[in-house]
């Protein structure tokens, strides 16, 4: 079926009111209307003033500067985007292309513990680019963390937490919808969850949400959702575990368990939810991805330095060895495809399997360990990890407690082989 979809500024169809003798913007002749709330389709007429919709019945008849017959196709609100990325590309290509020609009207950014701060500033940069998109963002705990503590591995003082608090709640007045964690992450990952909590409350306070990026998406998934779970039951917030994925062979049919646990949570009273993208692969940094956090910890002089140890970097790398094997890698190195690579633009698109043969080197875990060492210490890249179990993706999309999500950006046509 053939999907029409508009949206002017809200994310829901208005109530219908008693049509007025007047001129309309645009009439949207015909459609199967599907308003959002989970009704069935009806056959009606859409009409639009200004950015408002004013109207919705079986049939209007006044006239309109500009109509659209939408007969045989569905007229339906433009959809929520809940977890992007979108501060990557909004002021190079304010238009959201990708999204706007999706019917994605909506974008909620900040995610994974990653936020401008202070937030209001660049809320207000985005507003005054008019962009074709409306555009939400939560507020990072990594950045909050990050600002307060560095990449500091240990617990904070009273002082210390005090001072995040003060951020959430800065960011929460500035317009932020809530709290994302990224827990994977550094510096968020050293974080205990107690600590999280605190934070949580804040943003619930002021009628914010929690969404986190899990600490263990592999073998930790399981743990991990009920840490989720756990931040908003015992924050009192809606807690929704984002991009949710079982990475890793171990880790594959875990979905079933950690759809129980939400469940179970949300039966007790707890409002949890998912969002989840069509897609078996997951994308992030390559360092992120397969450096153990203790190794990313301070600064890049202190990562550095540990990496030029030779006793140190012969401990990362049997880690990194073994995400590729049994983690974001699932075994084989053509499963990691370089998406960015600021150093050496060459490299995007291709597998670290492939860069080895490329070389004249055989493409062994081990060599694309030493690979993938090598693109760390020259600054780095963003890659594409395919170690999802279809099956996972497929039992996740079909709970009704997941919303579709991107986990996208704004690109730039041509730049780049990114997660798409």
């Amino acid at each position: 079926m053939k999907t029409l979809s508009v949206v002017l500024l809200t994310c829901c169809l208005l109530p219908v009111r008693p049509a007025a003798a007047e001129e309309y913007d645009l009439l949207i002749k015909g459609g199967r209307v599907v308003d959002g709330t989970g009704a069935p389709w009806v056959r009606a007429d859409v009409a639009v003033k200004g950015d408002r919709i004013v109207a919705v019945r079986p049939r209007i008849d006044a006239p309109a500067r500009r109509t659209i017959d939408a007969a045989g196709r569905a007229v339906a609100p433009g959809f929520i985007d809940v977890h992007t990325h979108a501060r990557r590309g909004i002021f190079e290509v304010p238009t959201a292309d990708n999204y706007v020609r999706q019917g994605v009207t909506t974008l909620v950014e900040g995610q994974d513990g990653s936020s401008p701060l202070p937030l209001g500033p660049f809320l207000s940069k985005v507003e005054a680019l008019r962009p074709a998109v409306n555009f939400a963002s939560l507020v990072g705990h990594g950045s909050v963390r990050e600002a307060v503590m560095g990449r500091a591995d240990r617990a904070p003082s009273a002082a210390e937490l005090a001072r995040m608090e003060g951020l959430v709640r800065e960011a929460m007045r500035e317009g932020a919808f809530g709290l994302s964690t990224g827990l994977f992450y550094v510096p968020g990952t050293f974080a205990r969850t107690g600590e999280v909590i605190a934070l949580a409350r804040v943003a619930g306070v002021r009628g914010g949400i929690h969404v986190s990026h899990v600490r263990d998406e592999a073998a930790g998934v399981v743990a991990s959702v009920r840490e989720t779970i756990a931040i908003g039951e015992e924050g009192r917030l809606p807690t929704q575990v984002t991009h949710h994925k079982a990475i890793g062979r171990a880790a594959w049919g875990r979905s079933a368990e950690t759809l129980q646990l939400l469940e179970e949570a949300r039966r007790r009273g707890v409002d949890a939810t998912v969002d989840a993208y069509p897609y078996t692969a997951s994308s992030t940094g390559l360092a992120a991805a397969l450096l153990p956090a203790w190794a990313l910890e301070g600064s890049a002089d202190a990562r550095r330095g540990r990496l030029e140890s030779p006793a140190t970097r012969a401990r990362v790398r049997e880690v990194v060895m073994g995400k590729i094997r049994n983690e974001r890698g699932g075994g084989d190195p053509g499963n990691i495809r370089i998406a960015a690579c600021g150093f050496d633009s060459s490299l995007e698109g291709k597998t670290l399997a492939g860069i080895l043969v490329g070389r004249g080197l055989a493409p062994t875990v081990e060599n694309a360990t030493d690979l993938a060492l090598e693109i760390v210490e020259r600054g780095g890249a963003s890659g594409v990890f395919h170690a999802i179990s279809e099956e996972d993706v497929e039992r996740i999309l079909a709970s009704p407690l997941t919303m579709v999500a991107s986990d996208g950006e704004i690109p730039v046509f041509g730049e780049g082989a990114p997660h798409p």
